[in-house]
């Protein structure tokens, strides 16, 4: 029998499913709608408008189905649910599989009405995962071993104290009562 959490995890699950697999052919049709509509003299598309679309579809086609994959609910035939599957509301890789899948719809349903230009706001993927990987690593590396190198070259005489012992020390010079000095 589920518990609660894990009911409302598969129904945010089929849910977030359902939008997925819309999310696959509203945006390609919109995008020659609006090609239609706007852009009619961009018909046939060229042959690098349509290698940027399909070289773009296909990474948001293989999250789509890691993310159905992952997400999917499992019932018996009685439909009791067996597992909710993984929480697809989880930060994390999830979370950026959901980002890189939205930036690419938003961008065919852009070129589609605004042009090829459009394809330019995908960049924002690469940059992003740029200034995470350096946030997340290579800031911390370099500001370590600095701070390390730094540490070497000048011995340290005080010795650190927490928050709660700089407090103690305080009240303890002010002849506080409440402190309890002890002999060292």
């Amino acid at each position: 029998m589920a518990n609660a959490s894990q009911k409302r995890i598969a129904t945010q699950n089929e849910k977030a499913v359902k939008n997925l697999r819309l999310g696959m052919i509203i945006p390609t049709l919109l995008h020659f709608i609006f090609r239609l509509l706007f852009r009619r003299n961009s018909l046939p598309p060229s042959k690098g408008s349509l290698a940027i679309y399909i070289i773009t579809y296909l990474p948001t086609f293989f999250l789509t189905r890691y993310l159905e994959k992952i997400g999917t609910t499992k019932r018996d035939t009685a439909g009791t649910l067996i597992s909710s599957g993984e929480d697809l509301n989880q930060p994390g890789l999830t979370e950026w599989c959901f980002d890189i899948i939205y930036v690419t719809w938003a961008c065919q349903a852009g070129s589609g009405a605004f042009g090829e230009w459009f394809w330019y706001f995908w960049l924002v993927i690469p940059l992003y995962a740029t200034v995470k990987i350096w946030n997340s690593f290579i800031s911390p590396m370099l500001l370590a071993r600095s701070s390390s190198a730094a540490g070497a070259d000048e011995p340290n005489d005080k010795e650190t104290l927490s928050k709660r012992q700089e407090k103690l020390r305080k009240r303890s010079e002010r002849g506080d009562p409440r402190v309890k000095v002890g002999k060292r």
